[in-house]
């Protein structure tokens, strides 16, 4: 447990979020104690782009020319010579420079300015009939995501139905022989790119994919290779949380694989691509007046938002939101870590030292996320961290709809098949496998980035 910080008076409630006036020793809506809460320290972990926290070089290196001072990790010791440790012996540095807490220990947040909830009670039916095909056998026929293909098929084949599995799929997108309407092109996604993968599912419980990725792969100016995912995570209580999630996700993807051949930091490059992904769901709340005249109480889209990028010898995460990155060596004996912290209530209730993780996340209210992007988010902070795993192993990037049934590291690395830097494809399957076989509550979305990146050719994609 990370030592409680002295600062000034909170400015909302830690337990409902509900604006405080100076000096108030009680919240006037919920009635907390606030002098048991501890607020985060005055300086915030992230700080704008332009304070230059972050060394951007300003151009790639010439032929001969000595490299950029960059990764930031590991700092070498008294003798000179880099001091090799494991991923979770460095925690990494946020995008203004200080560390994250070491596995285990919470790191200090700030009060949340605001609170959304990802769904309303009731706002969905308990159970839909028709699901989306069991990722762990793939439907034969079945249409892969917009893309290359996950496995190369040695000829079209029609379509057969999921839920009869004899029919065959007319135009129109219904079985012709018992009459489904088959499911719709993001209930169930799969993609590889190069040694990167990534598979979404729709669930069990939900009646649309409000879950997007993108996954890619860069060449640096040194021409080594740099594999890129991103994940997000629609609000469901948001307007239009399936839009959100794919703006946010192309935007990012987009901006890394531009910046990264260009030499940028990639941990830079990862706060560019954070900001670029909020200002294209911003650019969704952007609606035509007669649009909010019809649905005037409808609030802004938003979505959460995590992307790891991996080089041959660096790893970056970042993210916004309640959505998870872990490492998970292939060493099994070495420990997994995770290298995230979530913007959420629970969070919030454990790094003020109010209640145990047990505890926050037993509370119907742990998922309340305090960080989003979207138009009527309070502010935009992205967190980035950068680190030097000294052993192979494989980045886990994730949201809630997998991580609920493999919270902590240990769990998600035995629920991660040995052979996943082999076969991230089937790997990721079987991790939406995982959560399905948990209940699938929510939507289910996994990329998997082995570390090191092996070279895979020039070029991006």
């Amino acid at each position: 447990m990370s030592q409680m910080h002295q600062q000034a008076a909170l400015t909302n409630c830690p337990s409902c979020a509900e604006p405080l006036e100076s000096g108030d020793r009680f919240c006037g809506a919920c009635g907390f104690d606030l002098s048991a809460a501890a607020a985060a320290p005055s300086d915030t972990p992230t700080v704008a782009m332009h304070t230059g926290a972050v060394p951007r070089p300003s151009a790639p290196a010439e032929d001969g020319a000595a490299d950029e001072a960059w990764p930031l990790a590991p700092q070498s010791d008294s003798s000179g010579g880099a001091r090799m440790q494991r991923p979770t012996d460095l925690p990494g540095t946020d995008s203004g420079g200080s560390p994250l807490p070491a596995q285990g220990q919470p790191a200090p947040q700030q009060p949340g300015a605001g609170v959304r909830f990802d769904r309303a009670a009731g706002s969905e039916p308990e159970e839909y009939p028709l699901q989306a095909p069991d990722p762990r056998g793939p439907v034969p026929g079945a249409p892969d995501a917009p893309g290359t293909p996950a496995e190369p098929a040695a000829a079209p084949t029609a379509a057969v139905c999921v839920a009869c599995r004899a029919g065959r799929v007319d135009d129109d997108g219904y079985c012709e022989n018992c009459g489904h309407a088959q499911p719709r092109e993001r209930d169930h996604m799969e993609r590889e790119s190069g040694p990167v993968a990534a598979v979404s599912d729709r669930g069990l419980r939900h009646h649309r994919n409000e879950d997007a990725f993108a996954i890619g792969n860069a060449v640096l100016p040194d021409g080594s290779p740099a594999a890129v995912a991103v994940v997000c995570d629609g609000v469901s209580s948001a307007t239009r949380p399936d839009e959100a999630s794919l703006a946010a996700s192309r935007a990012a993807s987009a901006t890394l694989l531009e910046a990264l051949p260009r030499g940028v930091h990639p941990q830079q490059a990862m706060h560019e691509a954070i900001v670029a992904a909020a200002r294209a769901v911003d650019a969704l709340a952007e609606e035509p007046a007669a649009g909010r005249e019809h649905s005037p109480q409808q609030n802004s889209p938003a979505c959460t938002l995590v992307g790891a990028v991996v080089t041959a010898g660096l790893l970056v995460v970042g993210w916004v939101g309640d959505s998870r990155i872990y490492w998970v060596p292939v060493d099994r004996s070495a420990p997994p870590a995770r290298l995230t912290e979530d913007d959420s209530w629970a969070a919030q209730m454990v790094a003020a030292g109010l209640m145990s993780e047990a505890q926050a996340y037993a509370d119907e209210r742990a998922h309340a996320i305090t960080g989003w992007l979207g138009a009527d988010a309070y502010e935009l902070e992205p967190h980035t961290a950068s680190f030097k795993p000294d052993r192979p192993g494989v980045v886990v990037v994730c949201t809630d709809g997998l991580w609920n049934y493999a919270e902590t590291a240990e769990e998600m690395a035995e629920a991660l098949p040995r052979d996943a830097v082999e076969r991230p494809l089937h790997s990721a399957r079987v991790l939406v496998g995982h959560a399905l076989d948990g209940g699938g509550h929510d939507n289910v979305t996994v990329a998997l980035l082995p570390f090191p990146v092996a070279p895979q050719g020039a070029g991006s994609a």
